[in-house]
C-alpha cells in the first residue's frame, strides 16, 4: 500500500471537479437498456467505478465505441448475460442495478466484487427480487450472489433504510417488466435524492415516472428506454470535497469551476451548510470561499448526503464548536464505515470526536498535530485525510489507490495547485 508524505501547504489557481460517478452509472446503465438504439454520452467519468460499470454492461450485450470526447453505446435488441458472471469489483451501484437487470434474464447470472464489496449489504434487493418472481442467493446477505429471473410481477415492496440503491435499481429495470411496476418503499428512504436523480437520467431516455408519494411510491408503466445524447454534469461531491479543501488551504485564492447542469445532485446542499458554519461562498460559473478563523459548528441532518460526511468532518479542523452529522446510520455500509474511520482517524490529528450507530461529531479539542492517516481504501476519505494533512502538515496518508474510483486526476489536481506530498 501506497504511503504519501504531505506537508502544510497553501493552494491557488482554479480546479474543475470530476464528472459526476452516479450519474455514469446509470447513463451507462439506461443506454445498455435502450433495444437496438446509439447513445452518445460526453463528460462521462472513466474511473475504477465507472468501468466496472461498463464492464457489466458489456456482459448483458452492450457495445461501447469511444468517439473522440464521447462515448457511443449501443444497446442490445435483447438483453443477454455473456459470461453468466459480472465482477463489480469495489462499486456498489454495479453490483445492484446488475443485479436487477439479471432478473429480467432467465439464465444464471452470478455477481460479486472485491473484499469491501463482499461487506456491503444486498439482501433487501434480493428479497424484493424474489418477490418480483426471481431465484437469488447470497452469502449472508451479501455478495457472491446469484440472480436468476424472471421479475414477473407488477407490484414491489423494498426497504429503503440502508440504501437508496436498491429502490434505483427496481426503477431502472420497471419499464422493461411486461405491465410494469408499482414500487413501494418501506422503513424510510435514505439519499432519497439519489433516487431522484435516477428518475432525471430516466427522463433523458424518454421513461414516465409516476410519484404517488414521495420516496414513498412509484408507479413505472411499461415503456423503451429511447436513444438519447447526454453530457454527465460535474460530480458535486466532489465539489464539496474541493471546497472543504478551499476553505483549509486555499489561501482565499482557490477556484472551483461549475459548469451548469439540470439534474439533481442532493450534494449541492454543502453551500447551505457551509453558509450555516460561517464560510461566505461566492459562485457563478466559479465558486471560491471566504472563511472566518473558526467556523461556527452545528448540528446537521446528512441522512440524504452521507458523501458529505467526509468533507463536513475535516472543517472540524478549523470549528471550536462541534461539528455534528446526524442520521447517517447507513453511513457505515459504504466502501468502508464512514462514521468510525473519520472519528478514530482524525482525533490522531488532535480532534475531539465522538460517534454512536447513526451520529458523528468533530471539532477542536486541543493543539493539532501531525499524524499517518488510514483511509482503510475509501476513496472519499483519502481526498478527506489528504486535504486535513495538507492543513496539518507533517502527515502520511495511505489509501491512494482507491481515489481512481471517483477523481482519478485528483492528486494531479492537487499537484498544479500546490499540494506539498511526495511518495
Amino acid at each position: 500500500m501506497a504511503i504519501l508524505k504531505v506537508g502544510k501547504s497553501e493552494l491557488r489557481g482554479t480546479v474543475l471537479p470530476p464528472p459526476n460517478k452516479s450519474i455514469t452509472h446509470r447513463v451507462f446503465f439506461n443506454s445498455t437498456l435502450v433495444p437496438g438504439g446509439e447513445s452518445r454520452v460526453s463528460n462521462a467519468l472513466l474511473s475504477m467505478d465507472t468501468i466496472a460499470t461498463k464492464n457489466a454492461c458489456e456482459a448483458f450485450g452492450a457495445e461501447f465505441i469511444e468517439d473522440g470526447n464521447s462515448i457511443r453505446i449501443i444497446g442490445p435488441k435483447s438483453l443477454v448475460s455473456k459470461q453468466g458472471q459480472i465482477n463489480a469489483e469495489n462499486s456498489g451501484t454495479t453490483i445492484r442495478f446488475s443485479s436487477a437487470i439479471a432478473a429480467l434474464l432467465p439464465s444464471r447470472t452470478e455477481l460479486s466484487g472485491d473484499a469491501s464489496l463482499r461487506r456491503r449489504p444486498m439482501q433487501d434487493e434480493l428479497d424484493a427480487l424474489q418477490r418480483g418472481g426471481a431465484v437469488c442467493t447470497s452469502t449472508d446477505g451479501m455478495p457472491p450472489v446469484t440472480v436468476r429471473g424472471k421479475f414477473t410481477k407488477n407490484k414491489a415492496s423494498i426497504n429503503g433504510n440502508k440504501s437508496s440503491q436498491f429502490v434505483s435499481a427496481l426503477a431502472t429495470i420497471a419499464p422493461k417488466i411486461p405491465g410494469g411496476l408499482d414500487i413501494l418503499i418501506k422503513r424510510g428512504l435514505v439519499s432519497g435524492p439519489y433516487l431522484d436523480t435516477t428518475i432525471g437520467v430516466q427522463e433523458e431516455y424518454g421513461i414516465r415516472v409516476e410519484t404517488i408519494k414521495e420516496h414513498k411510491e412509484y408507479m413505472i408503466p411499461e415503456q423503451e428506454y429511447k436513444p438519447t445524447d447526454i453530457s454527465v454534469p460535474i460530480d458535486y461531491s466532489g465539489v464539496a470535497l474541493l471546497l472543504s479543501c478551499a476553505i483549509l488551504v486555499g489561501s482565499g485564492e482557490m477556484k472551483i469551476e461549475l459548469p451548469p447542469d439540470k439534474i439533481v445532485q442532493a450534494d449541492k446542499k454543502i453551500f447551505d451548510h457551509l453558509k450555516e458554519l460561517g464560510v461566505k461562498v461566492k459562485n457563478g460559473t466559479a465558486a471560491s470561499v471566504e472563511a472566518p478563523e473558526y467556523l461556527e459548528g452545528g448540528t446537521f441532518d446528512l441522512s440524504e448526503t452521507p458523501d458529505l460526511i467526509p468533507p463536513m468532518a475535516i472543517l472540524g479542523l478549523k470549528s471550536k464548536k462541534p461539528i455534528e452529522m446526524v442520521n447517517i446510520g447507513h453511513a457505515k455500509y459504504k466502501e468502508t464505515d464512514r462514521i468510525v474511520v473519520p472519528a478514530n482517524e482524525l482525533r490522531k490529528l488532535g480532534l475531539t470526536t465522538r460517534y454512536d450507530q447513526t451520529s458523528l461529531s468533530v471539532g477542536l479539542g486541543g493543539k493539532l498535530k501531525g499524524a499517518a492517516l488510514d483511509a482503510r481504501g475509501d476513496h472519499r476519505l483519502f481526498m478527506a485525510f489528504f486535504e486535513a494533512a495538507m492543513y496539518v502538515g507533517n502527515c502520511t496518508v495511505s489509501g491512494q489507490e482507491s481515489v481512481g474510483v471517483s477523481y482519478p486526476g485528483y492528486l494531479r489536481a492537487m499537484e498544479s495547485l500546490g499540494a506539498v506530498f511526495r511518495n
